[in-house]
């Protein structure tokens, strides 16, 4: 039987590290026990190493065979509701401890880049930038709001200033986050994958989890082996299947198309992104689009609810792309993938601890680059009994969508288009 890839993706192409693990067989025995290689798995089992926790991390597929693979790679701030939705819907308490992790996340990824010379092709800088006049005066308030929050590294851009960083007409002004910036993402979990198993750390590829055990102690089963461990890490997000039902019933996957072109010359790159920042812009339906380490253009939007892939990808973004670049028209498209990522009914991170020894996080709801980093940092020191920042977003209510599981794909594909059309409309 041959061994699962990672999808035909450019970040694939480019991978630094194709070694394939070993599969587990037999029975081991370590102090906690990760399920899922993604950001949260792999920045869970990390933080846990660098404390001196014996760790296994058991993955079905690839290190990074789902979102994490496969995102958009923008170190995106805050979380999908920003800070002042959080005080309003969750009472200043809540609303004071989420406002000093809105920025850890990019922080936690530098750190680990520097520490561990992960080469993933860190880029500084991201842009929002606003499709009408409504747009621009959100991206006012937010400017205010996270200054008001001891982020002062923002820069408001005019319907002319933004074509300093963006070689195109389509926007009316934007916000620059130089706390922001953009990554070869496959290469960043891979990274801190290497880092982890420097430590010590175990990560066993092709090992589908196909039943969790809990007790005294916590048992992860798959078809050849199984891990015996003090703790238990689920973070399969939208990749996890029949595990934890009465978690998964709680998000929902929903997909997410991705292009990349050929290299292009240098003086085209100049004309996209002068200044080589990601972009993304303000609409319910949004595109997102960068300039990779090689000089192509990764171009990316296109949400389908149900995890649906279409059948021709190029055909849903190539059209996004030259509304935004008429002038790669003839560029040829030499990738195009599509992923899953995990939506929750309130957009915010769902974190909780099943029983006395399992713990998961998930529904990072378009989020997931900087939340996941943060939130295995989190889940790691709740398991050495710092339990802070795990409780905070514990507390937080998580919701079913409405109807369950049959009704919950086109309840929300009904307020996609709803908020697409306001998007078009600017109100």
């Amino acid at each position: 039987m041959s061994s699962p890839t990672h999808a035909n993706s450019y970040y694939a192409a480019s991978a630094n590290d194709k070694a394939i693990r070993p599969q587990l067989t037999g029975e081991h025995r370590c102090d906690v026990c990760v399920v899922g290689a993604g950001f949260t798995g792999i920045s869970t089992a990390l933080s846990l190493a660098e404390k001196g926790k014996r760790v296994i991390v058991v993955e079905g597929s690839r290190i990074g065979f789902g979102a994490s693979g496969r995102n958009g790679g923008q170190i995106v701030n805050s979380f999908n509701r920003d800070i002042d939705y959080i005080f309003k819907n969750y009472g200043d308490n809540i609303g004071q401890k989420m406002a000093k992790m809105a920025f850890a996340g990019s922080e936690l990824i530098r750190h680990r880049i520097e520490k561990y010379n992960i080469k993933c092709d860190l880029k500084h800088g991201n842009l929002f930038a606003a499709c009408n006049k409504k747009q621009f005066e959100e991206l006012k308030a937010k400017k205010a709001l996270w200054e008001a929050h001891g982020h002062n590294e923002l820069e408001l851009l005019t319907a002319s200033s933004i074509q300093d960083h963006i070689g195109s007409d389509r926007y009316a002004g934007g916000l620059l986050d130089k706390k922001g910036g953009h990554i070869q993402p496959l290469n960043l979990v891979l990274g801190q994958a290497k880092a982890f198993e420097a430590l010590g750390g175990q990560i066993f590829e092709d090992s589908e989890v196909i039943r969790l055990e809990q007790g005294k102690l916590g048992k992860v089963v798959t078809k050849q082996g199984s891990v015996i461990a003090d703790k238990i890490v689920v973070a399969g997000n939208a990749y996890m299947f029949g595990l934890l039902p009465e978690v998964e019933k709680k998000a929902m996957p929903c997909g997410t198309q991705v292009i990349a072109t050929e290299p292009l010359p240098e003086e085209i790159q100049k004309q996209l992104l002068p200044t080589d920042h990601c972009v993304e812009d303000c609409n319910y339906l949004l595109d997102y689009y960068r300039l990779s380490g090689d000089g192509r253009l990764i171009y990316g939007g296109g949400t389908t609810y149900g995890a649906r892939d279409p059948g021709k990808i190029e055909s849903i973004i190539v059209p996004k792309m030259l509304k935004t670049y008429p002038m790669l028209k003839d560029a040829k498209i030499d990738f195009a993938w599509t992923g899953n990522f995990l939506l929750t009914m309130m957009r915010m991170p769902q974190v909780g601890k099943i029983g006395d020894n399992l713990y998961y996080a998930q529904g990072y709801s378009g989020h997931g680059v900087t939340n996941s980093h943060l939130m295995g940092e989190i889940l790691s020191d709740a398991i050495d009994g710092e339990m802070e920042r795990f409780d905070v977003f514990a507390s937080m209510p998580q919701y079913q969508f409405p109807g369950g599981r049959l009704l919950r794909v086109p309840y929300t594909a009904v307020g996609a288009v709803y908020y697409n059309m306001r998007d078009k409309l600017g109100i």
